[in-house]
């Protein structure tokens, strides 16, 4: 069943009852991190593993995301700032329990100028048993987190020759 969760604004990544913070840095700069996020949204699939499809919808102000397992999102692209930043918030889902959620992805050169430190938040928010399974599940979405970054750099490197 499909439900319309609360809209929030991009300050909901600083406030929301659950704030989960990943960093990692890639070779590639930030102008192709940003491309395969916010430009090749059909490209997810291939680098990031839990994302099983992924569309840009309304003329890419959203983009409808299905995951592994059957979760699916309608979402609104809040922050579409090339080079530094992709955020989008969760509209619709059927995902149990969610009330609000909303992901930021920013991009920062890295200190040597070689390559981007990515940071990707999590922010949501749901009654408090969805509040302490997502804070429990920290150490693995970290783990995609890393695995689906690591994957999206061998992909930019391939492909840039880097």
């Amino acid at each position: 069943m499909t439900r319309r969760l609360r809209p929030v604004g991009l300050g909901f990544t600083d406030d929301a009852p659950v704030r989960l913070v990943f960093g990692a840095r890639v070779s590639a700069g930030p102008g192709d991190v940003y491309r395969a996020l916010a430009e090749e949204v059909t490209g997810w699939p291939d680098w990031f593993g839990a994302v099983t499809l992924a569309r840009p919808t309304r003329g890419g102000a959203g983009r409808e995301v299905r995951l592994a397992g059957g979760v699916r999102f309608q979402e609104t692209v809040m922050a579409a700032d090339p080079g530094l930043r992709y955020a989008y918030r969760v509209d619709e889902t059927n995902a149990p329990g969610l009330r609000a959620l909303l992901e930021e992805w920013r991009l920062t050169p890295a200190d040597d100028s070689r390559g981007t430190l990515v940071r990707w938040t999590f922010a949501a928010d749901g009654p408090a048993v969805l509040r302490l399974a997502l804070t429990a599940a920290r150490p693995a979405l970290g783990h995609s987190f890393r695995t689906a970054v690591r994957a999206l750099d061998a992909r930019l490197t391939a492909a840039g020759g880097l």
